[in-house]
């Protein structure tokens, strides 16, 4: 069984488990989380083993918590993110195939709206306020987009934008730059 977990302002956390006699067995956790001392991981996946099936989210995370060497740093990561994760497997998680997707094709709009309608519908989406949900965008004017984390000055010319009439603007993810002419361009999928 597999499941993944995506860790609020964190990582992702994916544990792989089988079940057997209605407790976990073979519990491998892994993502793109940081954690520290190195064997920490090996205790977290021996904490999980042979809990029952049937454990909620909160009594995973304290086995987790229970087991976790003194000292131990997670940089993106959190009991409860396992434990998450670990029911998410139980669960057995769908895909993106399992869903109604809605699309959103409007007119093209301005890079900042673009942006702005990005984290609504993310939002939305996250708090089941409405369904999984495929937007494209079109540009209504060229830009360049940024990842949330980049540096501005470390990606763009901002005098060089301006005298092009280009405009520079953040989204809430996180990546590389992108520049956008005033073409289609498929967006994102909350």
């Amino acid at each position: 069984m597999h499941g993944e977990y995506k860790v609020p302002g964190g990582k992702l956390v994916v544990v792989d488990l089988d079940v057997a006699d209605g407790v976990l067995s073979r519990v491998r956790v892994a993502g793109d989380f940081f954690l520290e001392p190195d064997e920490a991981i090996l205790a977290i996946d021996r904490a999980l083993e042979g809990a029952p099936a049937d454990t909620d989210a909160a009594g995973l995370a304290a086995r987790v918590d229970a087991a976790l060497p003194p000292g131990t740093q997670m940089y993106g990561l959190t009991s409860e993110g396992i434990g998450v994760a670990v029911r998410r497997a139980l669960a057995h998680a769908t895909d993106w195939t399992d869903y109604d997707w809605q699309l959103i094709h409007g007119r093209p709009q301005s890079p900042a709206l673009h942006m702005a309608l990005d984290e609504v519908i993310t939002a939305e989406v996250a708090a089941g306020r409405r369904p999984p949900t495929l937007r494209v965008w079109e540009w209504g004017a060229p830009a360049v987009v940024i990842g949330s984390f980049q540096s501005l000055r470390n990606e763009v010319d901002p005098e060089a934008a301006e005298r092009h009439g280009i405009q520079v603007v953040r989204r809430i993810s996180g990546g590389g730059a992108m520049f956008v002419a005033t073409q289609r361009h498929y967006g994102t999928a909350a």
